[in-house]
């Protein structure tokens, strides 16, 4: 079991609506004259007791017992109010409304499916208690009503709005369900809903169930907390729940894009449904943005009301699960509600637009480009060995090769990945391009890791390895620079506020965790390194964990650069040297030591502010008081602009 927090449970259900109802009890609390507050609290009361909520993972049930015994408190303020714990008089009405019919779940797992009924049954006997006590009236609760809403099932295989109850069950009565009428077999047609909409089109079966009666429930919220599984780590029958349920949607993405792709599909046929779910931070991130909510943004013209940027997601389970999450409420239907950022830091940003990114920007999806949007050299990924670690060596293993070896040291180059790069401490790699077959024959060990190589390659699932084993003495994938170029790390931490990005030599072979800039000049290296493309690069680039996983596909083939005069291409270039000089006073830190807040030198933190503040001008920003958010707001201007043709 995922035991879910009460905290987080309440950043879900807080913004989507318990707030709201916290309010309206309030106003009708300080209405002054006491019979108009009775009655106002006894329609009260019939609102809460009308709304309907589904959690379509509900897993033990957390978030709906939470929900219920947060309505169930409210309820019994109200009731507090309108009886001032008198003991009533005459034969006992029962005052409770809310009752647990009003929540729904689907669970896979059986025996949570059976734990979430019993977890609603326990809730209900311990808020009854509590009225009990306000009422000072005995409450008969036994024996237990038949409640059959928790159902066993793959959520993404199911209609959600459709509940089967025994038909020996009494009919339920409620403001959102309605029984379905079933066709006759031997007619054509299709299940009759009465209800608003009067026909409930190609969405159900037809078969005729003996001894069931459907019903179909119209859910005012959705909630919940759905499996977290990345492409990768999903079984086949996962990937077929997704490719059957999300056609048109883009490939590899997160299992969770499911739950909000089937709330969604209830929204269209009831748009006073609003939903809020908590999800993997991978779905607002990267190449997944474009994937998964455009489709449903311009396909069902939902928005989205509020959100939590990434933060921790801690179960409560003895088996601490620490992931990175996103919380997104979401609708179709307009609302006049302010739009709110929830950050980590306990500030809120009141939203103009929430857009895929989970930013205060245009609704604009960043997508795979294969070259710059601008007129601005390209970026490729460095080489890839798919050597079994034949081509490469430490220090230590090179000095020992050559020791045995030394006729093979004109084979060897300096080589980085992105660690490497980020320590300052280059491996080494045998660069065997052009090498003469001749001299390759005189070095026996260099032989042998080759054939090692080739054997390696040739038992490999993926057909290209196959093919590449014909060249054993060749990276798998070759992309070397022949001019000095500009270094980026695929993979860095989210603690650092800029990525450290420097110069590299052309010898240096670069591994495919670093990108490579070829031809770039100090003007690109200062743009680059920018407080404005850091505040880019955060917004749209994809994570691995909360670490910044740069993209040359999505982040910098995507950046729109600015138009600077001579004069301000001229001071970036000044500003950009500064940085590398002041680099140049520290020759024995690696970029980590340089570049952690705490240990980042003085020369080097003012380097890079004069450089912001260089960058900034040169796209007309307002240096003094133009915020991140903000930054980003206009880049997605920019880049609107820039692709609108």
């Amino acid at each position: 079991m995922h035991y879910t927090s009460i905290e987080n449970i309440h950043k879900v259900i807080d913004p989507l609506f318990l707030n709201d109802l916290r309010r309206e009890l309030d106003e009708i609390l300080e209405e002054k004259v006491e019979k108009q507050r009775k009655k106002k609290l006894g329609e009260y009361q019939l609102k809460l007791s009308s709304l309907t909520f589904l959690d379509p993972a509900c897993g033990s049930g957390n978030f709906l017992t939470e929900t219920f015994l947060s309505l169930r408190r409210l309820e019994n303020e109200a009731i507090r109010e309108m009886y001032h714990g008198q003991t009533m008089m005459g034969e006992f009405v029962n005052p409770i409304k809310v009752n647990i019919q009003q929540f729904y779940g689907i669970e896979i797992n059986d025996f949570a499916v059976t734990v979430a009924t019993t977890a609603l049954w326990i809730s209900e006997a311990q808020m009854l208690a509590e009225t009990e006590k306000i009422v000072h009236q005995d409450i008969d609760f036994l024996p237990l009503k038949p409640y059959h809403n928790i159902r066993e099932g793959n959520a993404l295989r199911m209609e959600w709005d459709v509940i089967e109850v025994p038909s020996n069950i009494p009919t339920i009565h409620a403001k959102n369900v309605h029984l379905i009428i079933e066709p006759n077999p031997m007619m054509a047609g299709e299940p009759v809903v009465y209800d608003e909409l009067n026909v409930v089109a190609n969405r159900f079966d037809g078969e005729t169930k003996p001894n069931v009666q459907r019903y179909q429930v119209h859910y005012d919220y959705i909630i919940g907390n759905p499996p977290f599984v990345g492409y990768a780590y999903q079984t086949k029958e996962q990937k077929d729940d997704l490719k059957d349920l999300m056609k048109g949607f883009g490939n590899n993405i997160d299992y969770v894009a499911g739950w909000y792709y089937k709330a969604v599909q209830l929204m269209k046929y009831n748009v006073n449904t609003r939903a809020a779910l908590v999800s993997t931070n991978s779905i607002t991130q990267g190449e997944q943005v474009a994937a998964i909510w455009k489709p449903m943004f311009e396909r069902f013209g939902i928005h989205f009301d509020f959100a939590y940027r990434t933060f921790r997601w801690d179960s409560e389970a003895s088996l601490k699960a620490h992931v990175h999450c996103v919380i997104i409420g979401f609708s179709s239907r307009d609302n006049k509600k302010e739009k709110v950022i929830y950050l980590n830091d306990n500030q809120n940003i009141v939203a103009d637009n929430i857009n895929g990114y989970l930013l205060n920007a245009p609704t604009t999806f960043i997508e795979k480009r294969s070259i710059p949007l601008c007129d601005v050299p390209s970026m490729i990924r460095g080489s890839s060995p798919i050597d079994d670690g034949n081509l490469l060596l430490t220090i230590e293993e090179k000095d020992e090769y050559l020791k045995l070896e030394p006729q093979g040291e004109k084979f060897l180059r300096p080589f980085m990945m992105g660690k490497d790069f980020i320590d300052r401490k280059p491996r080494w790699c045998f660069w065997l391009v052009g090498a003469n077959p001749s001299e390759l024959k005189g070095c026996t060990l260099l032989l042998k890791r080759i054939e090692a190589i080739r054997e390696f390659r040739m038992v490999s699932k993926k057909s290209a390895t196959v093919q590449s084993a014909a060249t054993p003495t060749l990276f798998g994938e070759m992309r070397p620079c022949n001019s000095d170029y500009v270094a980026i790390p695929k993979v860095t931490s989210e603690n650092r506020r800029y990525i450290p990005i420097d110069y590299l030599k052309a010898d240096i072979i670069a591994g495919d965790k670093l990108f490579q800039m070829p031809n770039a000049s100090l003007y690109h290296f200062g743009v680059l390194t920018s407080n404005v493309h850091m505040a880019w690069m955060r917004a749209v680039c994809g994570r691995l964990k909360s670490d910044y996983s740069y993209s040359n596909t999505i982040v910098y083939n995507n950046f729109p650069w600015p138009n600077p005069t001579e004069e301000q291409k001229a001071k970036i270039e000044q500003t950009a040297q500064a940085i590398l000089d002041a680099r140049a006073l520290y020759p024995d830190s690696s970029l980590a030591d340089l570049y952690d807040e705490l240990t980042m030198p003085v020369e080097l933190r003012k380097a890079h502010q004069n450089n912001d503040r260089a960058v900034m001008q040169a796209y007309g920003f307002p240096v003094k008081t133009m915020t991140e958010s903000q930054c980003v707001a206009e880049l997605f201007k920019l880049y609107q602009e820039l692709t609108k043709h």
